[in-house]
């Protein structure tokens, strides 16, 4: 980091937060705070709601995972357009002519306020957590590659963002996030050709492409049944399709983004610009990590990218074990420049597959490099992520962009970050005060609403904070955060959908099932990861969707035959 670097970071996020402050200053009425005045127009609601899902972990993890496993994870995104469509026709309808602030106050007017209020308090739970994981994705690696202090970054980011929330409530989140995500197509698309830019002169776009479908990083469609393939067309298809439905059809931070719009037309056209744009958008920053990866094999890699986990290994007993791998993947490194040489040139029939080999070898090599850091972890009685997904688009850009444009990729990072968790803190404001406290007060004039929504605002910015503080690392930041989705969005939607279509399903009957298919799901994704069962965690918004439909039809039918009432 150098100065440039620092001025165009700091510049870049203070404007953001100010603009975001001065525009929205004075917000006095409920409308204005938690709907933006209703007169959003569509193109910032797209933008919105794809800078809400666009998190900073999107534009860490996504890169690293195409470097890792290519670009089938793409493949996640299938179900996305689909679910705009049954959104546009179905879920925006009703709520605009319900005049909802939340998407709980339309199971209220359905069932019951008990529904109502479990089906907000899950929310309230998933969407916490994810808020506090969203600021601490890029903080522990900000941190770790950086050395910034961690607890200092979480509230660095955490602050922020509570800043021009409190503000200007579902307006400030608006207006900053059109400008976020310019910074965010900006960044990536600068960071794409330099990336070109870097590769030998003779290496062209074509060129790099074949190198990657060599080593299988260009697969982009599964169709195979196999539930040990997370992502498959058919999981993207089913389970991509109800998690969709589900984070854009009942979750308050997607619902909150278009029921600022100014009219059903608008919010529709909004849904459908992210529909239609967000699987591209996907494709290109998996194309990034896939371009990171040819670069990679012209230019040597370190062992493991996580430099914490790399001086924690070479300061334990396993340090000469470690220093004999590098040895090795250094070889293989400099075997794989004449191989591609021969690939490119078309000399040798085989050098694709040689490539491929030569890449597998590599990887057990850097398995082996992760096994001997979680040794040494152990040894010191250290929790160090040995997997280092996260850690791979970072380290490109601190080490081969030019000055000035690290403050920039720096700045799409911690503007994803700020756009998702300002969303998320919004969301959360929305649905305590309007699903929780509105109904236990008195009645209260619309400023003092406000004044308890900015509270709320306060309150769960903090929260997110805290968890941020105190949170580990999964596997894959982008896997954490939908697998906390999934654990609790099947279940919501179902009850969404109950609502919908089923009207002789009545309150307590969803409810009961409710209950029971939240326990059930917790239980399956636990006995998942304890490999009793296989069933990956995608599958669990269709699997959680149909068991409480299930029960549900089942306590119905209980329900008409007692006089059993709650």
């Amino acid at each position: 980091m150098q100065t440039l670097d620092w001025i165009v970071l700091i510049g870049t996020l203070l404007t953001i937060v100010i603009y975001g402050t001065y525009q929205t200053r004075g917000s006095k009425n409920v409308q204005d705070y938690l709907k933006g005045g209703s007169n959003s127009k569509w193109w910032t609601i797209g933008l919105s709601v794809m800078a809400t899902q666009a998190s900073a972990i999107t534009f860490l993890s996504t890169p690293g995972q195409a470097f890792h496993s290519g670009m089938g994870f793409v493949q996640f995104y299938f179900g996305l357009p689909i679910a705009m469509i049954v959104i546009c026709m179905v879920f925006i309808p009703l709520y605009h002519r319900l005049k909802v602030y939340t998407a709980y106050e339309f199971l209220e007017n359905r069932f019951d306020r008990k529904t109502r209020t479990l089906t907000a308090v899950l929310f309230l739970i998933q969407r916490g957590l994810a808020a506090g994981i969203t600021i601490f994705a890029p903080a522990i690696i900000l941190s770790a590659v950086l050395g910034w202090n961690l607890l200092l970054l979480n509230v660095i980011i955490g602050v922020l963002v509570i800043i021009y929330t409190v503000s200007g409530g579902t307006k400030a989140v608006n207006v900053t996030q059109k400008h976020q995500m310019v910074v965010i197509f900006t960044g990536m698309v600068i960071a794409f050709i330099l990336i070109l830019n870097q590769l030998p002169d003779d290496i062209t776009f074509r060129k790099a492409l074949d190198i990657a479908g060599a080593s299988g990083k260009m697969e982009v469609l599964d169709f195979s049944f196999d539930l040990n393939n997370r992502y498959t067309v058919w999981s993207g298809l089913i389970g991509g399709t109800f998690l969709m439905l589900s984070y854009f059809g009942t979750d308050q931070s997607q619902v909150q983004r278009y029921l600022s719009g100014k009219s059903v037309k608008e919010m529709r056209l909004g849904l459908i610009f992210n529909g239609l744009l967000k699987v591209p958008m996907q494709f290109f920053i998996l194309l990034v990590g896939v371009m990171v990866f040819v670069f990679y094999q012209f230019n040597e890699a370190p062992l493991n990218f996580n430099p914490t986990a790399t001086d924690l290994v070479l300061n334990s007993q396993y340090a000469e074990d470690y220093k004999s791998l590098e040895a090795e993947q250094s070889k293989i490194f400099k075997d794989k420049q004449t191989i591609i040489s021969a690939f490119t040139n078309n000399e040798t029939p085989n050098a694709a597959k040689y490539i491929s080999i030569a890449n597998e070898a590599n990887d057990d090599i850097r398995n082996e490099a992760k096994a001997l850091i979680e040794k040494a972890g152990e040894a010191k009685g250290l929790k160090v992520e040995s997997n280092d997904k996260d850690y791979v688009f970072i380290h490109f850009i601190l080490n081969n962009l030019p000055k000035g444009l690290i403050g920039l990729l720096l700045a799409v990072i911690l503007s994803a970050a700020m756009s998702s968790t300002a969303s998320e803190l919004n969301a959360l404001a929305s649905t305590t005060t309007i699903d929780l406290y509105k109904h236990r007060v008195s009645s209260k004039t619309d400023e003092e609403m406000v004044k308890a929504s900015r509270g709320f605002t306060l309150l769960w910015g903090i929260l997110a904070i805290g968890v941020a503080c105190v949170a580990n690392l999964a596997e894959n930041l982008i896997q954490l955060v939908n697998i906390i989705g999934s654990i609790f969005y099947g279940n919501v939607l179902g009850i969404f959908l109950l609502a919908f279509f089923f009207k002789h399903i009545k309150a307590n009957a969803v409810f009961v099932a409710a209950l029971i298919t939240q326990v059930l799901v917790i239980g399956l994704f636990f006995l998942d990861e304890f490999e009793v069962i296989n069933l990956p965690f995608l599958w669990l918004n269709f699997v959680g969707c149909v068991i409480v439909m299930i029960i549900a039809f089942a306590f119905q039918a209980l329900f008409k035959n007692t006089d059993l009432e709650f």
